[in-house]
């Protein structure tokens, strides 16, 4: 897994409020040991415009919308 950025497993991550993350270092996030994402938490805007262009990128090569996975059939 990571080797430059600690690692927390879904459950632990899961269970941090708002005011932790945003005192938290980025981040592996595992299930299992399996990798599942990146947590990045931009401590400059340079790193979060970075971060936003990064996502962009990586959204081009396909993957659903939040909110098509959230739908819930009538």
């Amino acid at each position: 897994m990571a080797t430059m950025i600690p690692e927390i497993s879904i459950t632990e991550f899961k269970k941090l409020k708002a005011h932790e993350l945003k005192r938290m270092k980025s981040c592996e996030v595992t299930s299992d040991g399996q990798y599942l994402f990146t947590f990045i938490n931009p401590q400059s805007d340079y790193i979060k415009l970075q971060a936003e262009a990064t996502g962009h990128l990586s959204n081009i090569g396909g993957g659903k919308d939040p909110s098509e996975l959230l739908m819930v059939e009538v």
